[in-house]
């Protein structure tokens, strides 16, 4: 009887797990094309090219310091975060916003362009509490964060893809 309880209790795990978008966190793909990579870039300590960066070295991609010595140029053209007030309280006071992060990359190896420029960007809605600022705060700077792996993964896919 306990088998049985335990066998249902797993299929029902498993499944509600793959029905709920889980996906086992791994190094993204190595890109094809090159081996090594220079970032071209205005911030390098921006969250999204710090965590392209990690990346690129966790795929196994050497990442160069200088420019002369890498095989390709990953151009990072346009890197922000915004912020929308989506809804206000009666008082006036911003009670729910929308976090936008957007990046704009090619990438180039010689004098030929692997990647033209593209556009990638996510966005995620947080509520405002002035009761609990800090944490409101807190919650902002982790939602930041993860939108910049999220995109990096996205920017990873397409490197891959070459």
């Amino acid at each position: 009887m306990n088998r049985r309880v335990a066998v249902a209790f797993l299929s029902l795990a498993v499944a509600a797990s793959t029905g709920c978008g889980l996906r086992l966190q791994g190094r993204e793909a190595a890109p094809q094309a090159f081996a090594s990579a220079f970032i071209e870039v205005q911030d390098a300590q921006s969250d999204f090219v710090q965590a392209l960066s990690r990346s690129l070295s966790a795929s196994g991609v050497r990442l160069e310091r200088d420019r002369a010595r890498a095989e390709a140029i990953v151009r990072i053209s346009h890197d922000e975060v915004k912020e929308h007030v989506l809804s206000v309280s009666a008082r006036n006071i911003p009670r729910e916003y929308e976090l936008t992060y957007r990046v704009e990359f090619s990438v180039q190896k010689g004098e030929v362009e692997l990647l033209a420029p593209r556009e990638a960007s996510l966005s995620r809605d947080f509520t405002f509490d002035e009761t609990i600022l800090l944490a409101k705060e807190r919650e902002q700077r982790v939602l930041e964060d993860a939108l910049a792996r999220d995109l990096a993964a996205i920017v990873m896919r397409q490197l891959a893809a070459l």
